[in-house]
């Protein structure tokens, strides 16, 4: 009889990669959204719960049903992950937290591994999911709940651009227009396919190695933003991208908005260790470098001219970065 999983939100840029994966596996996948996604529509063979996780409807939907693995990629507070847990406690043989790797304090000390104290002050985001893992861990530690916490880094698949302006960026480099870059475009980075992640991801799901512990699921290529930049450029057909680079702190103050997230993660060098969940699930590796992925970003939106959206503030505040930065840093 094949086993059982249920995911809490299945549409989005991990999520749906692993629902894939899951179905893939032999799992009979359960997926519980508030509604289907137009770019990463769900397979025929999901069961499909409509409603909103936090409502009766899910409740009443959730209500005396067993599940061999629970995937929560919906809590993002400890609030909603007390709730989530409540509809399907003493029921369920695994419970997977989607938690973040950008809750790791950033640090000389490289590679990161599970170990690395979870701490960041400036990003509200990363604090909220510290608090779901110590609510999870309580739970594992005075009530023996079989939880398991993957913590994700920068994630992407065809239809999410990794750098900070999204689609604005492209646009610039193939109008000729200086694109921003954080700091001087040398600091290290890990970006991760989501079909990799989903590989590694559902190789946890039902093994007992796995209960009461933490993982962090990342690729192996390490790259520069300036290299992240330039592998868009030439997905995008720019052979010379101008690159302007500028400060986090100076980004920040002209965009708040990005304040957070860069200062509190992008502008920090990370290279993880993996031979955690390589030995629960051996084998696995990542097969898709970025080089390939931003072919398959640029590719998909070109497809997709209504995905080719252009902000018209961060447009705006990348001429005004630009005309006060540093000369121009353009590829040979």
């Amino acid at each position: 009889m094949s086993q059982t999983a249920l995911f809490l939100g299945g549409t989005g840029i991990i999520s749906w990669s692993c629902v894939n994966r899951a179905l893939a596996e032999g799992f009979e996948v359960s997926v519980l959204t508030r509604g289907q996604s137009r770019l990463r529509p769900l397979p025929d063979a999901v069961e499909l719960i409509r409603a909103d996780v936090r409502s009766v409807g899910a409740a009443e939907a959730l209500a005396g049903r067993k599940f061999d693995v629970v995937a929560d990629f919906l809590s993002f507070k400890p609030e909603q992950l007390a709730h989530s847990i409540e509809l399907v406690k003493g029921r369920v043989g695994q419970y997977i937290l989607i938690a973040t790797a950008a809750a790791y304090k950033r640090s000389a000390h490289l590679p990161v591994v599970e170990s690395t104290p979870l701490v960041n002050p400036w990003w509200e985001y990363s604090r909220d999911k510290i608090a779901c893992e110590d609510l999870l861990t309580g739970l594992m530690r005075s009530q023996d709940f079989p939880g398991t916490v993957v913590r994700p880094a920068h994630t992407y698949d065809a239809g999410l651009l990794p750098c900070l302006g999204g689609w604005t960026d492209i646009a610039r480099m193939r109008a000729g227009k200086p694109v921003i870059v954080q700091g001087d475009g040398t600091s290290l980075w890990v970006l991760t396919h989501a079909a990799d992640f989903a590989r590694w991801f559902v190789g946890l799901f039902g093994d007992a190695r796995a209960i009461g512990e933490a993982f962090h699921i990342t690729g192996d290529e390490v790259l520069t933003w300036n290299g992240i930049y330039l592998e868009l450029a030439r997905a995008a057909g720019v052979e010379r991208p101008q690159l302007v680079h500028v400060t986090s702190d100076a980004i920040a103050a002209e965009m708040p908005e990005l304040g957070p997230g860069l200062i509190g993660d992008r502008m920090h060098s990370v290279i993880f260790d993996s031979a955690k969940v390589r030995s629960i699930a051996p084998g696995f590796s990542q097969t898709i470098p970025f080089g390939r992925g931003a072919r398959e970003i640029v590719e998909f939106h070109d497809r997709h001219p209504e995905l080719q959206v252009v902000d018209p503030t961060f447009d705006a505040a990348s001429d005004r970065l630009a005309a006060v930065a540093a000369p121009v840093w353009q590829a040979a």
